[in-house]
């Protein structure tokens, strides 16, 4: 069943904190605090163009929702609430700080029919955080996990990659933080810097560099063979393309792609095809076949993996379609063909990449 998700924006509405990389009008392309009545629209203009049978729902997005005063959060929920109760809307997700969860906060969002609650932690690293003025601890996110868990909600939490003093040692650090206390799902969120933010004016001062593209595809996807193999799902990688979100308009730079997670997956698909290479002193030609779905991953974005293999290793690569399992794969090579999964792909990766 496909899920269908009815965003609902509460940009920087509650938050405590104005954190370094943070400016939520720019992010989400709303500015103002929005109104039961305003909610209530988006819901019902959502509904009717959503086939019935989708998985269906309501996300309050774009700030910390639970630091939202208590009255203000009962009213907007209970408007969700109503679409849940008439059997119209499956789930009530939101996002928020660790360090706004406590118990009499989760009775409500209980008794308003919540199920899947999303932390933004953005790091595990003590000093990253205190640099991105984040106003948390590691130990605000492990208590507010532990106690989302216990309450039987959901636990979503999302991390950035390439905050202030970050590097590929802290990144892999807060994966594994991340797997120890066994979300349901992750986000990873490239950092960008952003107009009108704290980031900007360090970048500005020459105080902060971003990551850049390739230093982004090299360090997630590392990051997606943890979570893969610790059975954690991905989500998202990389933020949600807008009319604002793009280089050259509200983003100053940074590593954004409309497809990062496309170019991140596709190399860890290149990354084994060069293994197989040399382990296997495949001259010549490959054949690849896949599921659909698949091929533009191994083909690269622009043909990248294509021409990559053969500057590199004179290998011409064929990708062709065939009707398997979306994790299935079939190579075919000096006239012998191996059947593989991405399961076998990722854990021998996880040999060869260093955690």
């Amino acid at each position: 069943m496909k899920t269908r998700i009815i965003p609902i924006f509460v940009p920087h509405r509650g938050c405590p904190h104005d954190c370094i990389f943070c400016n939520q009008k720019k992010i989400t392309g709303v500015g103002t605090d929005i109104t039961e009545e305003e909610v209530k629209n988006i819901i019902e203009s959502y509904l009717k163009t959503i086939d019935k049978n989708c998985h269906i729902e309501i996300a309050f997005f774009g700030g910390s929702f639970t630091a939202i005063d208590i009255e203000i959060q009962k009213n907007l929920l209970s408007i969700a609430k109503e679409y849940v109760d008439k059997g119209l809307v499956k789930d009530i997700r939101l996002s928020t700080r660790p360090d706004c969860i406590n118990k009499n906060i989760l009775n409500i969002l209980k008794e308003n029919k919540v199920t899947i609650i999303e932390l933004g932690v953005q790091s595990m690293d003590l000093k990253v955080l205190d640099n991105s003025i984040r106003g948390h601890s590691d130990l605000d996110v492990v208590k507010s996990s532990k106690l989302i868990k216990e309450y039987g909600f959901k636990l979503g939490l999302q991390m950035m990659a390439g905050l202030p003093s970050d590097t590929e040692e802290k990144c892999i650090y807060t994966a594994k933080r991340f797997i120890d206390l066994k979300p349901d799902f992750v986000r990873i969120y490239p950092t960008l810097v952003v107009k009108d933010t704290g980031l900007e004016k360090l970048y500005n001062e020459k105080k902060y560099n971003p990551f850049n593209l390739e230093e982004t595809i090299q360090i997630v996807k590392k990051l997606l063979v943890l979570f893969y193999l610790n059975s954690i799902k991905v989500i998202r990688v990389g933020l949600q393309a807008t009319e604002d979100i793009a280089l050259g308009r509200d983003v100053i730079c940074g590593p954004y792609h409309p497809s990062l997670r496309e170019l991140i997956e596709s190399r860890i698909y290149r990354d084994y095809i060069e293994i197989l290479i040399k382990d296997k002193n495949i001259k010549e030609k490959i054949i690849i076949y896949v599921n659909k779905k698949n091929i533009s991953k191994i083909v690269g974005n622009k043909k990248a993996n294509i021409e990559y293999l053969r500057e590199k290793y004179k290998i011409n690569l064929k990708i062709q379609e065939r009707i398997l399992n979306l994790d299935e794969i079939y190579f075919n090579y000096n006239n012998n063909e191996y059947k593989t999964n991405i399961k076998e792909i990722y854990n021998k990766l996880y040999n060869i990449y260093k955690f």
